[in-house]
Formats: structure tokens, sequence, C-alpha cells
């Protein structure tokens, strides 16, 4: 183990000048001079966020012909993507669009968001991610924000005996401007303001304590406001959820011990000594959740399980933008009001006619579950992978099964009589069906209401994962039908399985999702066998040759007698019935392939198999046909393995590992299972 020198360490390490950078004080002329310089420091909690949001960037993708926005943000580069959020962009369109209003002032500022959605749907990641992206902004130059402290050089009695008092709810400094000079103090500041630029605006007054202080000092000297502004310290804020400094966070407990103070602060009972009265503000303890999060965010985890007390401070808090501490006058507050809830409890607020006012009041986005498996297979790829799990090797497909059954359970049943519900999962992964198109796939999604909002959680996937790890470590390889048992066995005991007939149903998607793993475990196994590309270009060669005769109408030479004959029909068929094209059909396909390699050859360019994904997997398929019985897979399972397919075998084992991300013991596996079904098939033609 090698030693280190913490002294050496810390001075190459720790950089001095970064602390005293983030900790910055100054005057209150100091300050406004900051922002003259950059009125971005004035922005108010919603402009913050929306800009925080921003600052990572965007990219954007079109899908089903509209152009979707990916704001970098919910790739949670901050942490490396631990609370990444996947799959739900378009929802996470309109909560940014939220903020962004709310930026301009256009209203939403005044509304409380409420993230409504199934349990395990990213709710608590996105409020999670806006807590710490604040807190990560507000140490940036980008971010930077600033609050006071009253200072005296003698320990005054106006501050308690003490020489410093800092703003309890971290105030902005701007706020201490006497309310008759705001207006042509903002004009000039606001002068030569860009487009775009926000303006600066100072909203409401200082709290309670600050108020007080103020007051006291303007007293002391005469009214005299310069003089007053000597006892004040600018310095930098910066945000923080554990020291509860402008990010807050609550969470209802049992209704009987449920207090308002826990929002709004409380009386300070050790203070009422030193200044006498309870309701002197100094006495006060500001440490609520709204105060605390005053700047910045506060988040109510299911927040509609709140008692009813504490939603009318809600209702004032979002509308009004203050809050009413016990004793004291209302109190203006700057900050973001996230909540949190489950379908249950909204559709209570819904029913109850009580809480018409928190409802006007309320902005709701909707964070469903994921309905791409693509999207889906990623928030496994982040907790189930070779770096966090080098021990185990986890066979290809395992993630993606147990997405696919996921998302299968969160889907409707297609309206359509002649789409199943795989194949509308395959249509949503952007996978093409004949018959259907990108509008085709928008109508699907526009009439399935509940999409989303219903079926497994990625936490039940995520729990049977680990149980399926643990219980199958030892064998050095995790493969699907481990997850698949996993899976089955878990729903007995799962608590969100309502009744037998959700429960058959789940079964029965699950049995949908093995026969889908063995037609592409068998693909594989396929593709590996028939992976000898100088073949499938001499079969590709063979078949385009006689399709041009054929479409052309004209004969072909056979290469061993040399004579000219008609192009051979069987052989063209046979590889077009892999791909199940019927014979009513072949004259169109036939054609459609010519009238591609015409138009590649007036471009110059040579058609390649790879460039028809149908003919590809055609010919991948024709080929295996053929070889399957060369290669006697159905030996695998038996005991007496001749030396020369014991070596075709070995062969094919290799591809699987070197091409398809098998290990040695999965591909084994796969190649033992796949013999089994080619074993049945063949007893069952016999």
């Amino acid at each position: 183990m090698g030693k280190i020198d913490i002294q050496k360490f810390m001075e190459e390490n720790y950089k001095v000048e970064d602390f005293r950078h983030l900790h910055w004080e100054g005057s209150l002329q100091d300050y406004i001079d900051l922002v003259s310089e950059d009125r971005r420091i004035a922005r108010n909690s919603f402009q913050r966020v929306f800009d925080m949001i921003m600052s990572f960037g965007t990219s954007t993708y079109i899908e089903y012909k509209k152009e979707i926005t990916r704001y970098h943000f919910f790739d949670d580069p901050i942490n490396n993507g631990k609370d990444a959020v996947f799959g739900i962009d378009v929802h996470l369109m309109k909560l940014v669009n939220f903020f962004k209003s709310a930026a301009q002032g256009y209203g939403t500022e005044k509304r409380v968001l409420l993230l409504h959605g199934p349990v395990g749907s990213a709710k608590s990641s996105i409020a999670r991610l806006l807590k710490k992206g604040l807190e990560h902004y507000s140490k940036t130059d980008e971010g930077a924000m600033y609050t006071f402290e009253w200072y005296d050089a003698e320990e005054s009695e106006i501050l308690g005996g003490q020489k410093l008092f800092p703003s309890p709810m971290h105030e902005d400094p701007l706020k201490l401007l006497p309310m008759e000079v705001r207006k042509d103090f903002l004009v000039t500041m606001n002068k030569g303001r860009e487009e775009g630029e926000y303006k600066i605006n100072i909203k409401g007054e200082v709290n309670p304590a600050d108020r007080y202080i103020l007051n006291a000092y303007l007293k002391k000297y005469d009214g005299n406001w310069n003089r007053v502004m000597d006892h004040v310290r600018v310095k930098r804020l910066l945000l923080s959820e554990k020291d509860r400094v402008g990010i807050g966070t609550f969470q209802p407990k049992d209704e009987k011990n449920q207090d308002s103070t826990e929002l709004t602060g409380d009386i300070n009972f050790r203070k009422i000594a030193i200044y006498g009265s309870d309701s002197d503000p100094r006495a006060f303890n500001f440490d609520g959740e709204f105060n605390i999060a005053n700047r910045g965010v506060v988040e109510f985890i299911e927040m509609l399980k709140l008692d009813v007390a504490f939603l009318y401070d809600l209702l004032g808090a979002s509308q009004e933008q203050s809050i009413k501490p016990k004793k004291f006058s209302q109190t203006d507050i700057d900050e973001v009001i996230i909540g949190h809830t489950n379908e249950p409890e909204f559709r209570k607020l819904q029913n109850n006619e009580f809480m018409e006012a928190l409802r006007d009041r309320t902005v709701k986005i909707d964070i469903p579950y994921i309905t791409r498996q693509d999207k889906e297979v990623m928030i496994y790829n982040r907790d189930f992978n070779a770096e966090k799990i080098p021990h185990v090797h986890i066979a290809p497909h395992t993630l993606e099964m147990a997405s696919m059954w996921a998302v299968l359970t969160r889907l409707e049943e297609p309206k359509k009589s002649d789409l199943t519900r795989i194949q509308k999962l395959k249509l949503y992964n952007g996978k093409t069906l004949p018959g259907y198109n990108e509008d085709n796939v928008k109508e699907l999604r526009k009439e399935s209401v509940r999409e989303g909002l219903e079926g497994i959680s990625p936490r039940y996937i995520q729990d049977k994962l680990s149980n399926a790890l643990v219980k199958n470590g030892h064998t050095g390889c995790l493969n699907p039908f481990m997850v698949f048992n996993e899976l089955e066995s878990g729903l007995k005991h799962h608590s969100l399985v309502n009744g037998q007939d959700q429960m058959d149903a789940f079964k029965e998607m699950l049995a949908m999702t093995r026969q889908e793993y063995e037609d592409i475990v068998k693909n594989d196994v396929q593709k590996a066998i028939s992976l000898d590309e100088s073949a499938i270009q001499t079969l590709c060669a063979n078949y385009i040759d006689h399709v041009k005769a054929y479409t052309q109408k004209e004969k072909i030479r056979n290469k061993y007698t040399n004579r000219l004959e008609d192009a051979d029909e069987r052989f063209m068929r046979s590889i077009e019935e892999k791909i199940d094209i019927p014979e009513s059909r072949k004259d169109d396909f036939r054609r459609e392939i010519m009238n591609y390699i015409g138009a590649l050859a007036i471009e110059g360019k040579q058609f390649d198999y790879k460039m028809n994904e149908r003919l590809h997997r055609a010919l991948e398929l024709k080929l295996f046909e053929d070889q399957k019985d060369q290669i006697k897979l159905t030996t695998i399972i038996s005991k007496v393995v001749d030396k020369e397919t014991q070596e075709k075998i070995d062969i094919i084992k290799s591809r699987l590992i070197k091409n398809y991300g098998y290990c040695e013991h999965c591909a084994t596996d796969a190649l033992n299972y796949v013999a089994s079904i080619f074993a049945k098939g063949d007893s069952a033609k016999s």
C-alpha cells in the first residue's frame, strides 16, 4: 500500500484560491458593480433553474416526423449519469417549457410544479437532479449568487449582543433598497439591456428579522440609509441541501405529528431571554423548509399526502409567493416549488372539491414509464455492466429481454386485430413492419391514453436482476433464462399485482418474451454458422444473376454444362421464402432489387448484399440451412461427437464469442439450447 504525504497531496490537489473565490465578500457597492457587469447575478429562482438546465446544452432528433429536443442536463453529467433519465424526452420538454415560461414571467412562476406518474417512474430522480444541478450551478461563475449579513464592529444591541447576524433567508442584497427609490434604480440598471437578456427586478421586502434590523439602524442613524449600509457585508451564496441553504425537502410524517412550523419556522425559546419577547423577529428561527429554500428550490415528497393545513401554506407560497410565519406578517419568498405524487393520490385530489384551489394552482407534468425498449435497457445498463459487476458475465440479450417484458406490461392491447403487442413494441422501438409507417405509429401512440402509467416498474426488474445475480453468480454468467425464472417467481409476492387476471396477463407476456428470445438466440447461432462472408457473397452473386435473367427475360449460362438455361425458380424461391415473401409478391421483390442495383450503377456504386437488410437475412438463413446438416447441429446435445463435427462446433462457438459478445459458458448454453430446438423439430417431422 502506497503512503501519502497528506500535506503535499493537499498542496497539489486543493486550491485555496478556489475557496477564496467561492467565499468572496464585499460591500453593497461592490455587489451593485458586479450586477451592473452581469445582470444574471440578480436572476430569480425560476430563471436560474432554466439557465442551469440550458447550460448543459441540447441536441435534437426526429421521432414520428416531430423534432424532439434532448436536454443533456437530464443525462446527469454532474454525477456521471447516476440519476440520468431516459426515454421520456417529450415529457421533459414540457417540464423545461414550464421553467422557460416562468423565467419570462408568463404566469407559471405562480404555480406548483407537480410531477405525476406511477411508482418508480423517475419523479424523484428528476427532483433530485434539479436540486443537485442548482447546488452545482451556484458554485460556477455563470450561476454565481449573493446574499448578505449584518455586522457591527462592536457587539451591537441591535444584533442581539453579537457582531454578526446573517440574513436568515439568504435574501438578495438588492431587496435592502427602499421601495420608493427602486423604480428609478431599476430604470438605470436595465438601460442598454440586450434582447433576450433578463430584466433586473426587485420583488418584495426582506424577511421580518432583516426588516427589524434595517429599521433599527435607520432609527439609530436618523434615516441615513448610506450609514446603515456600512453594516451590510455582501457574500457569495453557495446552495447546499445538506447545509439547508437554498434547497429544501419536505416529507410528510404521521398526520397527528404534522406541524406547519416545519414549513414556515418557529420561535426559538432560548433567544426570548436575549430579546425579551416572542414577537421579536430576531427570536424566531426562519428555518422551515419554505424559509431555507428561499432563492432556490423546495421539493415536496408525496405532496398530496400532506395535511390540509400544509396545503393552505402551499397556496400562498405559489400564487402570492409569500408565506405567513407564526406571529409575523406575510414574508416574500422566491423559490421553485416541486411536488411529486402517484396516481391514486392524484385521483383523490381530483375528486376532492375542497382542493379546487390547489388544483387550479398546479401544473401537472406526467412522468410515465418508458415505452421504448432500447431506452429501458439504458436504465439497467447503468447498474449491470462489466465495470460494476466484473466477476459475472451478463449474456447477450439478458437486459434486453428483461426490458422487453417490462415495456410489454406497460403497453395497451392494440386496437388493430392484425397487430400483436410484441409488434407494437417493435414499432415503438423504431423497427419497420409491412403496412405501418411513421404516421401509423403516431396514431397508435395517440389512441393509447394510459400507456406508460401502468405496468411493471424498473425497480422490480432491478430487484430481480440483483436476485438472479446472487443466486447464479457462482456460475460466472447470467443468462436470460435465469432472469425469466426470477421475474416469474417474484410475481407471486409482488405487492403491485392486482388480482389473478393481471398476474395471468403478466405471465402471458413473459411467455411471449421467452418465445422472442428463442428466435433471437436461434438467429445468433444461425448467423454464427453462416458467418462465412465469401460464401454469402457467392450465394448473393448467384441469386442476382438469376434475378437479372428472370426480370429481363434472358437465359443464364450453366457454369457446369455451359448451356443456356432459364433462371432457376426453385433456387430463387428457396431464398425468398426465408423472409416470407409470398409467391404473389416475388416479382415485386425481384424488380425492387434490380431497380436498386440499377440506381447504384448510375451513381457509379456497386451493390453489396448488406445494403438490403431483408436480402441479407434471407441469404444468411439459406446458407444456414445449407450448412446446418453438414455441421449436424443436433449432435451437439448427444454425448458422442466426432472430431470433425467438434471442430466445426468450436468454430461456431468462437464466432459467438468474438462477434456476438458471448462467453464460453453462455455460448455453450446457446448452442445446446438451439440444438435442442432443432432436435424437437426433427423428431416432430419424423
